[in-house]
């Protein structure tokens, strides 16, 4: 199943299939002869596998913790070392925060060099990997520094999927649910099906029938997503900001409960039923939908109390909340679910103290 887009000028494909692509299928699509592979940990056996002898492998920490400058630097100087030229080919093998340490390296090396990814867990198949977002954590903030670098080729191998923990699913299941808002199909029965049919996954390993669901909702995904990007590909305006649908709560409760406490996607959920109930307060968001939203979470196991019984510290919750690149002119942003999908909401001088107080805080 393949999805092409164009991004600013630039084509994206994503494939959703069965298998892991081998090298010589890579090079193919990319018409390169020469790659490196970054990956982490996790994945270097699946990176082995995938290169069969014919790439250098640079292996990063794994988590969330190596979601940084020293990996960046790290990347750049092994590929540096390794004598690739501007016309050599990254290849990205992991989740999501290889994809964005890999990505943000190969948007800057030589100014600009070719970037495949192979994309092994449900967030980044879902979200991290289409797009072009890049990035890393700096000051303490999730993705303060960034460009925006879509890979010519992204690559879905529905076989990762099996070997992915509960945990991992969790993460990557809340922003299949976050797209289900933007495209109101969430309102739907047979949606709600569908996504509570992926729960056994949630605490044991998935069957074929997970795997069926999956690729279903991760087709889903992608086509929301790349539709999204395609009018807003550099987020200058509305339109991509909606993709950041529970992610301005979430990313401030990532960054104050330490970077890489919870997962992205559980911080999101929560965002999302933070960002619910702003928008009820604001009368943007009917009550029967934040209702559904709030349901859907909490039947899927995702913490939707406020506060957040990991966020421990008010004032870093607080400081990340007002992180100035959610700003604009108009001041702090949020995205709230309205009654047909979501959309952008300033809520004025008093925002961050009402965000506060939808966090829990006193």
């Amino acid at each position: 199943m393949n999805h092409d887009f164009t991004f600013g000028g630039h084509k994206s494909s994503a494939h959703i299939e069965a298998k892991t692509p081998r090298l010589g299928r890579i090079f193919s699509d990319m018409e390169a002869e020469r790659a490196v592979i970054v990956c982490d940990r996790n994945t270097a056996p699946l990176a082995g596998e995938i290169a069969g002898g014919g790439a250098e492998i640079f292996a990063l920490p794994d988590g969330e913790a190596a979601k940084n400058w020293q990996s960046v630097e790290t990347v750049l100087r092994a590929v540096a070392g390794a004598g690739l030229g501007k016309d050599g080919l990254f290849v990205a093998v992991g989740g999501g925060v290889v994809s964005d340490i890999c990505g943000f390296a190969a948007s800057v090396y030589k100014r600009g060099a070719a970037l495949a990814i192979v994309s092994t867990t449900l967030l980044g198949m879902a979200d991290a990997a289409l797009g072009g977002k890049t990035g890393f954590d700096l000051f303490d903030i999730k993705n303060f520094a960034g460009t925006f670098y879509p890979a010519r080729h992204i690559y879905m191998p529905l076989d990762a999927l099996r070997t992915l923990p509960p945990r991992e699913w969790r993460s990557g299941l809340a922003e299949i649910i976050k797209t289900t808002v933007l495209d109101g199909s969430l309102y739907e029965n047979e949606t709600r099906k569908r996504l509570l049919a992926l729960s056994p996954a949630l605490s044991v390993a998935p069957d074929d029938a997970c795997i069926d669901g999956a690729a279903a909702l991760v087709g889903m995904a992608v086509r929301v997503k790349g539709d999204i990007v395609q009018k807003d590909p550099l987020e200058t305006g509305d339109e991509r900001a909606l993709l950041n649908l529970g992610h301005t709560f979430g990313h401030a409760l990532e960054s104050a409960a330490g970077l890489g406490s919870l997962s992205h996607g559980e911080a999101v959920a929560w965002g999302m039923a933070r960002a619910a109930e702003l928008g009820v307060k604001l009368g943007i968001t009917p009550q029967a939908r934040a209702e559904t939203i709030h349901d859907v979470l909490t039947e899927l196991g995702y913490e939707t109390r406020a506060p957040h019984p990991a966020l421990a510290d008010q004032e870093a919750f607080m400081w990340a909340l007002a992180d100035a690149k959610k700003k604009k002119a108009a001041g702090l942003r949020f995205v709230g679910p309205c009654g047909n999908g979501a959309r952008v909401i300033t809520p004025g001088l008093d925002g961050l103290k009402l965000a506060g107080e939808i966090a829990g805080l006193s």
